[in-house]
């Protein structure tokens, strides 16, 4: 068996970066850009004014001046005159402001009559108008990498630029093994049970930005396995679940031996999740998961979200541990490092007292994993734990 930090490293040195490609601006909500872009203009292009009001010069702008209106300058619609001494032009919100002027006048502090205003309230030291190019200008750069999101899109949308260079999304082939599945809506027969890891992986790594590829649940048979195997050739990321231990019906490595697999590792020091394997299999990077629920979903978790950051370019640094008081004392831990459910309030950690590995309802209850290493002692109330938010 291997420590958790080193099965993690050798799967991270497993996989690289995805290659880029350019997609439509609609399309990029959520992918991972691959490469700095820059704007193709300013924003504001030109001088706008930030309230609705009337434009003229500060030099001018004391309470109970007046002035003639000489024109209106709309968003769209531009004045196209220059204002002079004594003149405003009436202004609305994202409209340029016209040559000549400095200054708008909110219209609650001006009174009107015909074509002459008068500003009838101190308008305060506010010009009320956005500079050209103060939120960016023509070359300003949006760093990657960095997932993309909906304001990230306005952004980018913002700086004209239509066609946006992303990582491409890795594609995870997910393989359930075992006699006793069937698929949800399914009837099962009385000694099976319904595939519950392969959709909750799904919408694990989905969420992660891969492209998921549900294939046939493969039956205890070696035949079945290379079928599905052969299915998931073309996936940079093979994940079977299920059928990696030591039983008589646990097949997985055998038969990904005889398909030439190179082994990285098998068994890692972790409770749940310990039987688990990595390799190479043809251009294929393949791990092969537990099949007890919270196994598979745990080591979801802890390797592979971190391999598809990796493929996604998003680095190799994993989450850093957080830290909160007990709510209750917890006993010692065994020789294996702990992911164990339990639920933060805000202020402290509960720690259920049911850590059976095929107990989904706590996982769906769990909102934490809490990291104990191996052989840790026994903590008391209030003491500070790690814990990983889920």
């Amino acid at each position: 068996m291997i420590s958790v930090s080193d099965a993690l490293d050798t799967l991270l040195d497993l996989v690289s970066p995805m290659a880029a490609e350019t997609v439509p601006l609609r399309a990029a909500a959520g992918r991972v850009l691959a490469e700095p872009v820059s704007a193709k203009r300013d924003q504001p292009p030109f001088a706008a004014s930030a309230m609705d009001g009337y434009a003229l010069k500060s030099a001018e702008v004391e309470k109970d001046a007046m002035f003639k209106v000489i024109g209106e300058s709309a968003a769209g619609h531009g004045f196209a005159g220059r204002v002079g001494a004594g003149q405003a032009v009436r202004i609305f919100t994202g409209a340029p402001v016209p040559e000549g002027a400095d200054f708008v006048v909110i219209q609650e502090d001006i009174s009107r009559s015909g074509n002459l205003i008068t500003i009838a309230d101190h308008p305060g030291t506010s010009t009320n108008i956005r500079p050209k190019g103060g939120d960016f200008q023509i070359g300003t750069t949006m760093d990657a990498p960095r997932v993309l999101g909906s304001a990230d899109i306005a952004l980018l949308a913002a700086m004209n630029i239509a066609q946006v260079p992303v990582r491409k999304q890795p594609t995870v082939a997910l393989i359930s093994t075992g006699d006793e599945l069937v698929l949800p809506g399914d009837t099962p027969g009385p000694d099976q049970i319904i595939a519950s890891n392969t959709f909750g992986l799904d919408a694990l790594l989905t969420a992660a930005g891969a492209r998921v590829r549900i294939l046939p649940i493969a039956r205890d048979t070696e035949s079945d396995l290379r079928t599905g195997f052969e299915l998931a050739q073309d996936a940079d990321l093979i994940v079977t679940i299920g059928g990696a231990s030591v039983g008589d019906h646990d097949l997985v490595a055998g038969v990904t031996e005889t398909l030439g697999m190179s082994r990285a590792f098998y068994k890692v020091a972790m409770r749940p999740g310990k039987p688990l394997m990595a390799g190479t299999l043809g251009q294929s990077t393949m791990v092969g998961l537990p099949g007890n629920p919270v196994s598979a979903m745990v080591c979801g978790h802890i390797f592979i979200l971190p391999m598809l950051r990796a493929m996604l370019g998003l680095g190799t640094d994993t989450p850093a541990l957080l830290t909160a008081p007990l709510a209750h004392p917890v006993s010692e831990n065994g020789p294996r490092q702990h992911y164990m459910r339990g639920r933060f309030d805000g202020q402290s950690v509960h720690v259920f007292d049911d850590q059976d590995s095929a107990r989904l309802t706590l996982l769906a209850e769990a909102n934490v994993l809490v990291v104990r290493p191996p052989k840790d002692g026994a903590r008391a109330t209030g003491e500070r734990i790690n814990y990983l938010p889920i």
